[in-house]
């Protein structure tokens, strides 16, 4: 077994290994590798400060390390079913906080995963927040909560201020859906609404990293809008991940228009 760094690993043989050991994982996960190098492009992938082990030729493991500034994020542990339960993904992690420099690292965990919590905990991690998925479908959405306008796309020569927007939230957004990783985007995204209120859709994933009103402007249906509109521009139910469970006035408005919880992460961070 040797453990190195994934500096000049491609996306295929990423990805081969991504879906291997997430293929019992709690949420189904089966990733192109174009769609694993946008998840991680727009994360911040640093391959020099990513890890895969090796047996022999064949990639069983690897961390992928994501940075921003002075912190860095962990954005994706996997060890393949064969190899697991030898010590392999703390040794992974090791190569990381001692190779890469920075001041805090940063990942998220599924809160049912007991083993990757403990794991983490013995490697110095310590829970920071708890986060909350939802789902939103607007074709089983209750009707009365959507107001019938969409909000229009805002045209190119009118662009949203999202730093302004962004500084209406009520709390910090988790690593994916911060503006740093919203700039690094590749894939296509569309941008709604205006200086009072934006949303921000991927269509094809119908992610939704980002929906805030201006607090001098809500309660006026601007939100449902907002994500009515969202929710048109998607090619499947809305996603929308990592929500501070602390926010609770955005989970008393995603239950009112009718978004189902999904599931609950927790985000734990290591000094270093």
């Amino acid at each position: 077994m040797e453990i190195r760094s994934l500096a000049g690993v491609g996306w295929d043989a990423l990805a081969a290994a991504f879906n291997a050991a997430f293929s019992d994982y709690a949420v189904a996960m089966a990733l192109t590798p174009e769609a694993l190098a946008d998840m991680q492009i727009r994360r911040g992938y640093v391959a020099e400060a990513s890890f895969g082990a090796y047996v022999g030729d064949q990639l069983v493991g690897f961390v992928l390390t994501c940075r921003d500034g002075d912190r860095i994020y962990n954005s994706g542990t996997g060890v393949v079913p064969a190899h697991r339960r030898g010590g392999l993904a703390r040794a992974l992690l090791d190569a990381v906080t001692t190779s890469t420099p920075a001041a805090s690292y940063v990942l998220e965990v599924l809160e049912p995963n007991t083993r990757a919590i403990a794991l983490y905990e013995a490697a110095g991690f310590v829970i920071a927040r708890r986060l909350q998925c939802w789902t939103f479908d607007a074709r089983g959405a209750d009707r009365h909560a959507l107001p019938a306008g969409l909000a229009a796309p805002v045209p190119p020569e009118r662009p949203v201020d999202l730093a302004a927007i962004a500084a209406s939230a009520d709390v910090e957004p988790a690593w994916q859906n911060s503006l740093a990783s919203l700039r690094r985007a590749r894939e296509p995204h569309i941008v709604i609404g205006d200086e009072h209120g934006a949303a921000v859709v991927f269509p094809g994933s119908a992610d939704l990293p980002l929906l805030a009103v201006a607090r001098d402007a809500r309660r006026n249906g601007r939100g449902r809008r907002l994500l009515a509109a969202a929710a048109a521009r998607a090619s499947r139910p809305l996603r929308i991940l990592n929500v501070d469970e602390r926010a609770t006035g955005i989970a008393a408005f995603l239950t009112a228009v009718g978004a189902a919880p999904m599931v609950r992460q927790l985000e734990m961070v290591r000094v270093l």
